[in-house]
């Protein structure tokens, strides 16, 4: 191993030990002295939401996802953007207009401002609303560790450069997650996210007119699924991006129906149908499809793994008084 091997070990070496110290000082029910009603308030705000609208509850797992993947679960997705400063990443194209929920984080920061002034994170307050919806939508239930400070910075376009795509194959797929210090099993299962919610035609209309020089047609995709999306989303270029659901058996149950999905070749994005396609992942989809108990256990110990991305603890970062804009 030649020195610029040992340098690049060791930096890696110091950055794991880094992480895990940060996410070592996070712990459940870390605001019981503090402010015991956090979790209760954040709870009851997201379950008049999701009861209200279920495609919330979509909106504020995804959030999470991509607040953690971009300067790890710090809340930078929740900051506005400030004239005089880089675009911030709520308005990435990643992130606008698809991203949903911030209102009801806001309502729960204002009334947990209320009840414990300066006390708890937007960045405690985004994973405890994603645990919620999760257990609102799919009866999943996890405690989540908390202690999660927020950042100061928030720059668009570093949401590409670290959120998946929506034609990522498995291979970028397991590369990206890794780099998170995600496993390929924890990457498969998470995707189950996706048997809620909605996309924009966009994500996928390449899959039904374009898909390469070879296929105008994805061939993994069933050609009556293909002909059903073609009615909901036209030709580009279009003057209109239609939304189409991820799972149209189950839209509002976060389950396993979603890897079923999938074996029907009935995956939405293509970043879903690969997980099947491929030989290294084909696998994992198999056995989240035949056991949805085991897949939901899954699903909540990697949201938790998730939730423990790079972040800010002890004096680092802040306690925001509004989760838009730092103090």
């Amino acid at each position: 191993m030649n020195m610029h091997q040992m340098a690049s070990r060791l930096v890696l070496i110091i950055i794991s030990i880094s992480s895990l110290a940060s996410a070592s000082n996070l712990e459940v029910g870390f605001y019981s002295y503090t402010c015991p009603s956090a979790e209760t308030i954040v709870r009851s705000i997201v379950n008049k939401a999701v009861s209200d609208n279920p495609g919330i509850g979509a909106g504020l797992i995804r959030m999470h996802f991509h607040d953690c993947f971009v300067r790890g679960c710090d809340a930078s997705v929740l900051l506005a953007s400030i004239p005089g400063n880089p675009t911030a990443e709520r308005d990435s194209f990643v992130n606008n207009p698809s991203l949903r929920g911030f209102e009801v984080i806001d309502e729960a920061k204002a009334e947990l401002e209320a009840k414990c002034p300066q006390t708890v994170s937007c960045a405690d307050i985004l994973t405890f609303a994603a645990r919620d919806s999760a257990l609102k939508l799919g009866n999943i239930n996890y405690n989540v560790p908390s202690g999660r400070r927020d950042g100061r910075v928030s720059i668009a376009d570093e949401v590409p450069q670290n959120v998946p795509g929506p034609s990522f194959n498995a291979d970028r797929l397991i590369t990206t997650f890794a780099k998170k210090g995600l496993s390929k099993d924890e990457m498969v299962t998470l995707s189950g996210a996706h048997s809620i919610g909605v996309s924009h035609c966009s994500s996928f209309s390449n899959r039904l007119y374009s898909f390469d020089d070879a296929n105008a047609i994805d061939p993994s995709m069933d050609p009556s699924f293909v002909e059903l999306l073609k009615t909901k989303c036209p030709k580009p270029p279009s003057n209109i991006d239609p939304i189409v659901v991820l799972d149209a058996i189950t839209p509002i149950r976060l389950d396993n129906v979603y890897y079923e999905g999938l074996i029907n070749h009935q995956g939405l994005l293509g970043s879903d149908q690969t997980l099947l396609s491929s030989e290294s992942t084909k696998e994992i989809v198999l056995s989240n499809a035949n056991y949805g108990a085991h897949w939901a256990t899954k699903f909540a110990e990697a949201m938790v793994h998730m939730g423990s991305i790079d972040v800010l603890t002890g004096y680092d970062g802040e306690i925001r008084k509004y989760c838009n804009f730092v103090n």
